[in-house]
C-alpha cells in the first residue's frame, strides 16, 4: 500500500510538472525504464519583451508627399516592342522551308513575326480628350517600334498608338484609350523655376517591375546648354537648353516628369550623363524644359509633326577635314579654324538659290558665329519660318555673304538630322 501510493504521488506530480510545463524530473520514475532526454536542472520561464512601436507622426515631407500623390498616378511605364530576327539556329536557315513550313509560317508561328519587348521607359499623361488620353515620353523611348504598350500606374495595359515624334527634342506623344485613365498631370512654369528648389523625379526605373518610383533631389542647373549628338556618327547635331537636376535619373526614368513641391510638371527627364571617360558622375541629370515640351506637344498632337527652318544643305564640322584638305580643296586661309562645310545642296532648296554649293564653309549666320553644326542647327531653329537671314560664308577662299528666306523641314526623318 504504501509504497503504491507513493507510485500514485509520483504519478501526479508528473502529470502536473508536464501541464505547467516544468523541467523536474523524478528519479522515481526510473523504476519503469529509461527515460531519455529528460533534463535534470530546473528551467525559469522567460519574460516577454517590452520594445513597442511610437505612434509619433512626422508631417516633416507632407509638401514632398502631397506632391507626388498629385502626380503618380499619371505616370506610366511605356513598353516598346519590336520583331526579332530568326534564330541563328533555325533549321530552315539551314535546309529552306518545306511546305508545312510555310503553312506554319502563315499562322504566325514564326519566330521572325513575333514581337518582343525591346525596352521600356515612362510616361505621362497631361490630357484626357474625346474618350482618349495623351501621354508625352521621350521619342528614344519610342524609336524603331512595331507596336507599344502602357502600364497604368494600377498595372492595366494597353495598347498605344503613335501620335507624332520629334527627334530634334528627344519628344513625342502617344495616345490610349482613356476609359481607364483617372488622373492627368498639369505643366508649370520652367522659366519660374529656381536653382536650389526641391523636385522629384517619378518613373520606371530598369522598367516596369520598379513603376511609379520617386527619388527626389534640387534644381542644380535652371539652363544648361548641351550638345545632342547623332547616335550613329556621334557627330554634334545641335544644342539643347535643359534644367539640370541632381535627382536621380535611371535608365527607364526616362520620359517621366520632373516634378516640383507644388505637384506641377516642370520637365520630362530626358538623359543622364553617367560616365565622362574613365571618372564617374554621379547626380548630373537633364529634363526637357516644361515651356518647351508644351510647345512641342503640342505641335505633335496638331501636325503629327514639328515644323523647322530649313536651308537644304547636309554638313559636317570643318574640324573632321584635314588640315590639308582644307588647304587644297577648300581653300581656306590658314586663320580660318572652325565652321561647318557643305557636304551636298538640295535642288531648289533656299541655299541653292542664294548660290551655296558644295565645299562652301559656313562661318555666320544672322550675324552670329557659326563654329559647328550644333551652333548652326541651334541658331537656326531659333528663327520662325519665312524669316530672311543672313549667312556668312567661305567660297573657294573668299567670304562672302549672302540672303536666304527660310521655308520648313519636317522632323519626321531622325537619320537626316545633318540635313538643314
Amino acid at each position: 500500500m504504501n509504497q503504491n501510493s507513493g507510485l500514485m504521488k509520483t504519478a501526479v506530480v508528473a502529470v502536473i510538472s508536464a501541464l505547467i510545463g516544468g523541467g523536474v524530473a523524478y528519479t522515481g520514475l526510473s523504476k519503469f525504464g529509461p527515460t531519455a532526454n529528460v533534463s535534470t536542472t530546473a528551467q525559469t520561464p522567460t519574460k516577454s519583451g517590452t520594445t513597442k512601436i511610437s505612434n509619433v507622426k512626422v508631417n516633416s515631407s507632407s509638401q514632398t508627399t502631397t506632391a507626388f500623390s498629385k502626380v503618380k498616378t499619371a505616370v506610366v511605364s511605356v513598353v516598346n516592342l519590336q520583331k526579332q530576327a530568326e534564330s541563328s539556329g533555325d533549321l530552315s536557315a539551314l535546309f529552306g522551308s518545306s511546305d508545312s513550313d510555310s503553312s506554319s509560317t502563315t499562322s504566325g508561328s514564326s519566330s521572325s513575326s513575333d514581337l518582343e519587348e525591346s525596352s521600356e521607359g515612362s510616361g505621362l499623361i497631361y490630357e484626357k480628350k474625346d474618350g482618349k488620353s495623351y501621354i508625352v515620353t521621350n521619342n528614344h523611348v519610342v524609336a524603331d517600334s512595331d507596336k507599344l504598350e502602357v502600364i497604368l500606374s494600377d498595372g492595366t495595359k494597353l495598347e498605344a498608338s503613335l501620335v507624332g515624334t520629334d527627334a530634334v527634342s528627344d519628344l513625342a506623344v502617344l495616345k490610349i484609350d482613356g476609359s481607364k485613365v483617372t488622373k492627368t498631370a498639369t505643366f508649370g512654369d520652367s522659366d519660374s523655376i529656381k536653382a536650389g528648389e526641391s523636385v522629384l523625379a517619378i518613373g520606371s526605373p530598369l522598367g516596369s517591375e520598379y513603376a511609379t518610383s520617386v527619388t527626389q533631389g534640387i534644381i542644380s542647373a535652371k539652363k544648361r546648354t548641351i550638345d545632342v549628338t547623332d547616335e550613329t556618327t556621334g557627330q554634334a547635331t545641335g544644342q539643347a537648353t535643359v534644367i539640370q537636376t541632381d535627382t536621380a535619373i535611371n535608365p527607364g526614368n526616362s520620359g517621366g516628369p520632373l516634378v516640383n513641391m507644388a505637384g506641377q510638371v516642370v520637365g520630362i527627364n530626358s538623359m543622364k550623363l553617367a560616365s565622362n571617360g574613365d571618372t564617374t558622375v554621379e547626380g548630373m541629370g537633364f529634363a526637357i524644359p516644361s515651356n518647351e515640351v508644351v510647345k512641342i506637344i503640342n505641335q505633335l498632337v496638331e501636325n503629327g509633326k514639328v515644323v523647322r527652318p530649313a536651308l537644304g544643305i547636309s554638313v559636317i564640322d570643318l574640324t573632321n577635314i584635314s588640315s590639308t584638305q582644307q588647304s587644297s580643296i577648300l581653300k581656306l586661309p590658314t586663320s580660318v579654324k572652325s565652321g561647318v562645310v557643305v557636304a551636298s545642296v538640295t535642288n531648289s532648296s533656299v541655299a541653292k538659290k542664294a548660290g551655296l554649293s558644295k565645299y562652301d564653309v559656313i562661318v555666320g549666320l544672322g550675324g552670329k558665329t557659326v563654329t559647328s553644326v550644333a551652333d548652326l542647327h541651334t541658331i537656326l531653329y531659333s528663327y520662325n519660318m519665312n524669316s530672311t537671314v543672313e549667312i556668312q560664308y567661305y567660297h573657294n577662299g573668299s567670304l562672302k555673304k549672302t540672303t536666304v528666306k527660310l521655308t520648313q523641314s519636317a522632323s519626321t526623318d531622325s537619320s537626316s538630322t545633318t540635313t538643314k
